[in-house]
Formats: C-alpha cells, sequence, structure tokens
C-alpha cells in the first residue's frame, strides 16, 4: 500500500452503523470497543494507529455525529476536539451507512452530510456499507445504490467512491472474493489510497479546521515569545476554580475512579459549559491575526463570558 507513514483516516456514521467494528475489521482485530446496544459505544473521539501493508494508518473513530437526538451544542463540541486532538486533520473519512432499508431517519442522516461539510469534504470522502450480507445473492453494493436517489446523489459527490465489508458474518475463504472481507478490505484501501494520491498527500482542512489551526499557532507563538511563562487573569481562573468544583462532585460518587480520571471527567464537563461556537472561534482568530494578540486575548475572554451568561 502506497500511503504516506501517518495516513489519518476519521470514520463518520450514525450510532450503530457498525464504525467500531468496521475499524477493527480494516485492522484485522481488536481495537475500538464494540457496543451491542442502542446507546453508542464511542462517547468520545478515539484513535488507534496500527502498521497495515507496511504503513501506518490512524482510524479516528468518531461519536454518533449524525444522531437525531445528538443536539447541535454536543456535535459542535466533540468536533472542536477531534479537531484538536487530532491535528491537522484527517487524509480520509469514511461515511459509514448500513444495507438496509432507508428510513426517514436514515435519509435525514444523508442529507445532513451534504449540507454539513464543504464540497471540498467530499474529494476526501468515500461511502462505506456494513452488513453487506443482507444484499441480495448477486446483487452489488452498486445496484443498492442505485435504488435510492439520496444515496446515489451522496457517492457522486464522493467521487463514485463506494465499497461494502460485513463486520460479522462474511467469511474471509469464500471463494466469491465480492463477500471476502479481506479482498474488500484490500479493495477500500486501495480507494483510499489513489484518493490520498489525487489529493497530494493533503489533509483535508476546511474554515474551521483552519481557524483552529491558526489559533493554536498562535498560542504556541505567545508562549514562546512569553518564554514559557503563563499568564493567569480572573478568566482562567475561573475556568480552574469550575474545574474544581467538577472533581468535587464527581468524587462524590466516583467509585474507583483514579485522580486522572477524575480530573479528565471534570475538565470535559467544564469543557462543554464553556464550548466557544465554531464561528465565534473564526472571528476571534480574525481579530487575533488584524489587530494583534491583545485583541486575541480579551476576544477569548470575552467570548467563554459570553458564552457562561447564555
Amino acid at each position: 500500500m502506497g500511503m504516506s507513514n501517518s495516513t489519518r483516516i476519521a470514520i463518520l456514521g450514525k450510532t450503530g452503523v457498525g464504525k467500531s467494528s468496521v475499524a477493527n475489521t480494516i485492522f484485522g482485530g481488536q481495537g475500538f470497543k464494540i457496543g451491542h446496544t442502542v446507546n453508542s459505544e464511542t462517547k468520545k473521539c478515539q484513535a488507534v494507529t496500527k502498521s497495515v501493508n507496511g504503513g501506518n494508518i490512524t482510524l479516528i473513530d468518531t461519536p454518533g455525529f449524525f444522531d437525531t437526538d445528538r443536539s447541535e451544542e454536543e456535535l459542535k463540541s466533540e468536533i472542536v476536539r477531534c479537531i484538536t486532538e487530532f491535528a491537522p486533520g484527517p487524509h480520509a473519512f469514511l461515511i459509514v451507512l448500513k444495507v438496509e432499508r432507508f428510513t426517514k431517519h436514515e435519509q435525514a442522516a444523508i442529507i445532513e452530510i451534504q449540507q454539513y461539510f464543504s464540497e471540498e469534504f467530499f474529494q476526501y470522502a468515500t461511502v462505506l456499507f456494513t452488513h453487506g450480507d443482507q444484499l441480495p445473492k448477486g446483487q452489488t453494493i452498486k445496484d443498492f445504490v442505485r435504488h435510492n436517489k439520496h444515496v446515489t446523489d451522496l457517492v457522486t459527490k464522493c467521487g463514485g467512491r463506494c465499497h461494502v465489508i460485513d463486520n460479522t458474518y462474511w467469511e474471509n475463504n469464500q471463494q466469491d472474493e465480492y463477500r471476502n472481507n479481506q479482498v474488500q478490505v484490500k479493495e477500500l484501501l486501495k480507494t483510499i489510497d489513489e484518493m490520498v494520491e489525487a489529493n497530494e498527500g493533503r489533509c483535508y482542512t476546511n474554515e474551521m479546521l483552519q481557524a483552529v489551526k491558526e489559533l493554536l499557532k498562535t498560542i504556541d507563538e505567545m508562549v514562546e515569545e512569553n518564554e514559557g511563562r503563563c499568564y493567569t487573569n480572573e478568566m482562567l481562573q475561573a475556568v480552574e476554580e469550575r474545574i474544581r468544583q467538577q472533581e468535587q462532585l464527581i468524587k462524590q460518587t466516583a467509585g474507583n475512579k483514579s485522580e486522572g480520571e477524575i480530573r479528565e471527567e471534570a475538565k470535559d464537563n467544564t469543557f462543554k459549559e464553556l464550548c466557544i461556537d465554531l464561528a465565534t472561534v473564526t472571528a476571534v482568530v480574525l481579530l487575533g491575526a488584524v489587530f494583534g494578540v491583545e485583541c486575541l486575548a480579551i476576544a477569548v475572554e470575552f467570548a467563554l463570558a459570553r458564552r457562561g451568561n447564555t
């Protein structure tokens, strides 16, 4: 496989479509925890890196970004987290769907995918179907796609890139290569390899990703200019105080949680409370670029304060 040594692939889809199982199938073993209930096993973005066909691949398993019961605020919060933790961005996206009868909820999720991401996103995306055993005998995934306009439109936006695997039932020793998981994974990775090459190895960076990247770069420069010294104003002290309050609340029902786990959960809770919306992040970066670091710091403080009062 001709991929770079650190190809990052983000796996997107609703809860229950088999995202974690897809990741394990690609890796040829267990790497991600799999849930067996309607509730998502993946609560936050998580990543595992393994060597596949001579190159390192990082698979980023995401929560159910397109679940109908997820609020816009939750979605934005987790996307910001994913962006900052797995910067500078994925080289490829897998949009995971199930082979099944498409209800209005599935249709809505597909429409949301098309509306949420920019046109450039689809240059980095491949549609992957799970539960391929549900395909009627003799029917290919492309035959299945042709029977649904929304799916057809999505695959077309992705340059016709469409694959199918089954995480449970398809046998690796099948003579029919179309129903052989090893063959299907090989073909999928070949498509991703060709896509990465066509994109000249660039990772996906839309305006939101670029805004966060520039913000982090500015912060790094500020730290370097101040020789690593930290600055703690009232806003930062308030955030730290809120984290400590969360720690005390969590400790009351912590059970066997370690101090590190309690601290991480407290930070998560505080992050969700104070999460700046993406438009504000972009505005903050622009202000910092135009008017300088002082304005950037003021804008960040104002945005956090505004968020706390809503």
